[in-house]
């Protein structure tokens, strides 16, 4: 999913509740024609003691810490955690109460979530907000080195961001020293003890913890982890304010948010949204249904089924979708045509889930593989309850007993399919396979060895 929607804004200071603000049609922004779309980042504030409340001087330590918690900005990646918390962690104290020397900063663009393409839309078209907002989070923190993380397999990636690295350099503008590193695939490279595990020298898989990243990461020093569209957002916070950012959006969940809707659509795309828009509108933003629909999911892989019509109602948002049994996620939302088996597209996405296991620990290794053999023999083979019992029993034997949450969201998943198409699940019990389990899928799945179907 490539296309970018929306019209752009012009001029340094767009209104507050146009859209799209992080990304606009058109060629790729260089450093000129970014800083004639936004204007230069604000100087350097004075001491906290002094800083002032306007966007004006916002990205000193202090500065640009209170501006993103008073904007309530959290973290678009999908764990939504709020971001100025995760930056006071890094710039504070460490357990002993001794100021924290040294930090890193990692900007996660890897985006692993094969429904997602969010991130690189954004790397692609607006290479130095992302870049204003790495500069803006390191002085914060107090990293002198950044790490911008992608997956080398999209081709022009790197050279791209490097590219754009070099031309602020030459610019000679003075920020933290930038280094864009190259992620090997994989649905857990991206979570961020795999990026540190990976930066140390590591294989790209998550770790146990803790200790944290924020308490001992790259090189042992305390390091700040954001997605690339967190950090493209302060740079727009430092520049225009909390207010503005608030200005769309809802009070539990201020500002927009990039968002792939994909599926049964007929303009499948990344889209900026104001958080809280119902699912329903956006579908239609995304073109209207190109055939009539059942369902949502909502979230990506970790997220979750909803039913349709109520899904149309729901907002999109971290809080609106997590009250409906579902996940904001990174942004996902894949509408599911009437004529698909749901049964068969989630036992698809547990097969490359469970192949993709960094197999550390038992729930990983053994659980989500057998979860996947039930759902898969459920799918395509039915009239068998044995198999439906073993289900249901292995879901809680592995829901938060992983060493990290990799194995929660894929319970999370399947047990949300189990409840929105249980119709479905009990004609397969007693009639056997749909016909439209052998529809081809609509959930894109990369191609792995093992992949059914």
């Amino acid at each position: 999913m490539t296309a970018v929607r929306g019209a752009g804004t012009t001029g340094p200071r767009p209104p507050a509740a146009q859209l799209p603000r992080l990304i606009a049609a058109g060629p790729p922004l260089g450093l000129q024609a970014h800083l004639g779309r936004y204007g230069p980042l604000p100087p350097a504030s004075p001491p906290a003691s002094r800083a002032p409340a306007g966007p004006a001087g916002a990205h000193g330590q202090a500065g640009l810490i209170a501006q993103v918690e008073r904007a309530g900005l959290t973290g678009r990646g999908g764990a939504a955690f709020p971001a100025a918390r995760k930056m006071r962690a890094v710039a504070g104290t460490d357990r002993r109460g001794r100021r924290r020397g040294g930090a890193v900063l990692i900007a996660n663009g890897a985006e692993s979530e094969p429904a997602s393409g969010k991130d690189s839309i954004l790397l692609r078209q607006s290479p130095h907000l992302v870049l204003d907002g790495i500069a803006l989070a390191a002085g914060a923190v107090g990293a002198a080195t950044a790490y911008l993380c992608v997956d080398g397999a999209v081709p022009g990636r790197v050279d791209g961001l490097l590219a754009a690295v070099a031309e602020r350099r030459e610019a000679g503008l003075a920020e933290a020293a930038v280094r864009v590193v190259s992620v090997p695939g994989g649905f857990v490279a991206s979570e961020e003890s795999a990026l540190v595990n990976f930066l140390n020298g590591g294989p790209a898989v998550p770790v146990y913890v803790p200790p944290r990243p924020f308490e001992r990461g790259v090189g042992g020093q305390a390091t700040l982890v954001n997605n690339v569209e967190t950090l493209a957002h302060m740079a727009l916070i430092a520049r225009y304010g909390p207010e503005w950012f608030g200005a769309v959006g809802t009070v539990e969940a201020p500002g927009s948010a990039l968002v792939t809707i994909g599926g049964a659509v007929h303009r499948p795309g990344v889209y900026e949204i104001a958080l809280g828009r119902p699912a329903g509108e956006l579908i239609e933003l995304a073109g209207g249904p190109a055939e009539p629909l059942q369902a949502i999911l909502a979230g990506g892989y970790f997220g979750g089924w909803l039913p349709l019509p109520a899904a149309a109602a729901v907002p999109v948002s971290p809080p609106g979708l997590r009250s409906a049994g579902a996940s904001f996620g990174a942004g996902v939302l894949i509408a599911l045509p009437a004529a698909c088996c749901g049964l068969a597209e989630t036992a698809r996405v547990l097969r490359y889930l469970a192949g993709q296991s960094a197999g550390q620990c038992g729930p990983c290794t053994f659980g989500l593989p057998a979860i996947a053999d039930a759902l898969a023999h459920l799918a395509w083979q039915g009239r068998d309850e044995r198999a439906a019992e073993w289900l249901r029993y292995l879901l809680p034997l592995v829901d938060k007993r992983g060493a990290c949450h990799f194995p929660d969201g894929a319970v999370a998943l399947v047990a949300s399919a189990l409840r929105v198409f249980a119709g479905d699940l009990q004609r397969h019990l007693s009639r056997g396979p749909c016909p439209a389990a052998s529809r081809p899928p609509v959930l894109p799945i990369p191609r792995t060895p093992g992949s059914p179907r």
